[in-house]
């Protein structure tokens, strides 16, 4: 039997691109800035038109039977439901006065919002937004009590996509309340008092169009959104909002690309919110973090490493010095308490804790276990404790309290937050935290992770992986499908290339708009390294990456076929000439260059995936997935990309695409079933190509 599954897996795969489906070409000269290109897919940028639809349909069901084959002989799914069921849960999130957590009752169903008034208590059910919307594919999104938790302000997205709705109830269980605000966007939920919360709008027309989430609205608690109050328009400028409420004042920043940042602030008592501007800046890297005791918290953006400084809201020349830049240490993140700044530090394979006090002195270090991270959860001022969870690529969630005056550290459980076995002994796995040489020369962090009886002789099923851009820091992810993979004789590796923040400010500018290839150079080095170094070969790698991490797959296929065996990129940047043109690219074009300039734009055309396509290479196996509601990074992407792979007579490893319905950028996520279906989709389909 597994013989025979095996012949018919083969040929399928080897006449997988004869089974795509047909794909018209609509030959299109696009001419920008004197540079041309032939576009033979412009008709896949109708996304709802019916014959785009029937084409996806098409692709969707070609893929279906290969993973369907494809996990005849693996099928992952009750060993990663096992290991889910046998890891430790982290800690609840504290907002306000109380406790919250998500719990499903049943894996078909999207999860419910619950609260604890204190962390021994059991847990009561707040909002279940399938109740509330008889939807399976609702995500609550994030929530936010009132100051004095009267009410709950909660976020919903009902399609997946970015444009969400607010509703609200009360804590004390009586009667339904009427609220609803829609077209919420790129949205936080701050509230006044217990009197009304601040948000942001989406005026777009079409799911897809440029984005327009240019207004920060005030909503007054059983008012109708339509006479909510505008506090700030930056349509002008095409500018950007970020907002937050602390104390008895708004806060409220106003960024554009083509003038330095502004920072507001007002009195939350006058409710006309008169914006007052307190502060403006030009350098990259600022970061305006935290108010307390009548002064601002911000990271200067002149130290790679993070700093702290402080200064008076009423008198900004009043500017202090907190804490320095320590070299070679991130300040990754800053949690301010009516005591202490707590600040997470992170060097190669190491994390760690720094308790100052809000003028800078050193209080107290708590390093992470070795090879682990952590999350900081809630501090509590009464006993001195700061609640922490620990955790890695391999072990789940332990929950620790740290005694900030004396030092000690200890486990934390309740009779609802108990502890659990380990699902491996520690040293079950290897993981390694250490550094490659790019083709330039530069240091480039990676993760490698496999079992200690591994045999690096070349031959082992490799999956690696990276993001690397916006200056975003990557962490480890507890994934029970990675263990899996790990389990079956796999080796996983993550590379922190240029373009994200995991070394800091500099890493980040090393990696954007000129400097872009950069990052898949390193993405690229990183596969190289990985096959000199015996861990695998090119017949047993897969790359994978999401949102920027697909510009990496797509560019490294694009840039050395020859080394990868399958590339599986989700809701991938693969046409990043289109970026100014559909959803949020408006927000990102510090990052990947302006088409509209025409040194960005030949920049821009050199290393997008989508334009560098070859006619006469045959390209590794490919499984692009996107999701159809996806307004961030819109689904024609990867269609476009996906049939111009398919559609060359050079092309004979399958290209498929599989299109999610009901999801958006972090694809099918509402209930624990359909998110256990694609992680067992995703490592049944690699192990069958890589086995």
């Amino acid at each position: 039997m597994r013989k025979f599954l095996l012949l018919s897996f083969l040929t399928m795969f080897s006449y997988g691109f004869s089974q795509s489906p047909e794909t018209k070409k609509t030959p299109t000269v696009v001419t920008r800035h004197g540079l041309s290109f032939t576009d033979d897919y412009t008709w896949l940028q109708q996304m709802n038109s019916p014959e785009t639809k029937a084409w996806v349909e098409a692709n969707n069901h070609v893929t279906d039977e290969a993973i369907k084959l494809a996990r005849k002989s693996y099928d992952p799914i009750s060993k990663i439901k096992e290991y889910d069921f046998l890891s430790s849960n982290s800690l609840p999130a504290r907002k306000g006065a109380y406790f919250y957590s998500r719990y499903r009752t049943d894996k078909n169903y999207p999860a419910a919002l619950h609260y604890r008034k204190n962390l021994k208590d059991q847990s009561i059910e707040l909002v279940d937004p399938y109740k509330l919307t008889k939807n399976k594919n609702v995500v609550l999104d994030d929530y936010m009590p009132s100051a004095n938790s009267v009410y709950m302000a909660y976020m919903l997205s009902q399609n997946g996509g970015d444009r969400k709705e607010i509703r609200f109830c009360p804590f004390s269980g009586s009667a339904k309340m009427e609220d609803l605000i829609t077209d919420v966007k790129f949205s936080g939920i701050s509230w006044n008092g217990d009197k009304g919360i601040f948000y942001k709008k989406n005026m777009n027309k079409s799911t897809f169009a440029r984005d327009s989430t240019y207004q920060l609205f005030y909503h007054k608690i059983g008012t109708d959104q339509s006479i909510d109050k505008l506090v700030l328009d930056t349509s002008k400028n095409d500018g950007k909002i970020s907002f937050h409420t602390k104390d008895n004042y708004l806060f409220v920043t106003e960024s554009s690309p083509k003038s330095a940042a502004i920072y507001y602030y007002c009195f939350l008592d006058d409710e006309e919110f008169d914006l007052v501007k307190f502060y403006e800046n030009e350098v990259d890297g600022f970061d305006f973090f935290g108010y307390s005791d009548g002064r601002i918290y911000y990271s200067s953006g002149k130290f790679d490493w993070g700093d702290i400084r402080s200064f008076d809201l009423r008198h900004p020349e009043d500017d202090k010095q907190v804490v320095p830049q320590l070299y070679q240490n991130l300040l990754v993140s800053t949690t301010i308490s009516d005591e202490y700044l707590f600040c997470k530090y992170k060097t190669v394979g190491k994390n760690y804790i720094v308790v100052y006090t809000k003028a800078g002195q050193f209080v107290r270090k708590f390093d992470a276990p070795a090879g682990m991270d952590f999350d900081m959860r809630f501090y509590v001022k009464e006993t001195k404790e700061l609640f922490v969870t620990f955790y890695s690529n391999t072990i789940s969630f332990q929950n620790f309290r740290l005694n900030i005056e004396t030092g000690d550290a200890g486990y934390y459980y309740n009779d609802y937050i108990r502890p659990k076995v380990l699902l491996f002994p520690l040293d079950y796995f290897i993981t390694k935290n250490i550094t490659y040489k790019s083709r330039d020369n530069v240091d480039v962090p990676i993760t490698i992770i496999y079992k200690k009886t591994l045999k690096l002789d070349g031959n082992n099923p490799t999956l690696l992986s990276a993001y690397g851009g916006f200056g975003n820091i990557s962490e480890p992810d507890y994934d029970t499908g990675i263990l899996y993979f790990l389990e079956k004789g796999g080796v996983y590796a993550f590379a922190e290339v240029r373009g994200g923040g995991e070394k800091g400010l500099g890493w980040h500018r090393e990696g954007k708009d000129e400097n872009k290839p950069n990052s898949i150079h390193d993405f690229v080095d990183a596969a190289e390294f990985l096959i000199i170094e015996k861990y695998t070969s090119p017949q047993k790698l897969a790359i994978t990456g999401g949102s920027h991490g697909g510009l990496l797959v797509g560019g490294a296929v694009v840039e050395r076929p020859d080394l990868f065996k399958v590339a599986v990129p989700y809701s991938g940047r693969l046409d990043v000439l289109s970026i100014d043109d559909y959803t949020s690219g408006r927000f990102h074009l510090e990052e990947y260059g302006n088409p509209n300039d025409k040194e960005d734009y030949k920049r821009m055309l050199a290393y997008s995936p989508y334009q560098n396509i070859k006619e006469e290479v045959n390209y590794p196996t490919m499984l692009i997935v996107t999701s159809e509601n996806d307004d961030r990074v819109p689904p024609l992407q990867s269609y476009k990309f996906a049939a111009k792979m398919q559609n060359r007579a050079a092309q004979k490893n399958p290209i498929y695409l599989r299109t999610q319905h009901d999801s958006g950028h972090s694809g099918k996520i509402a209930s624990y079933q359909d998110r256990k279906e694609a992680q067992a989709d995703f490592f049944g389909f690699l192990l069958y190509i890589l086995m």
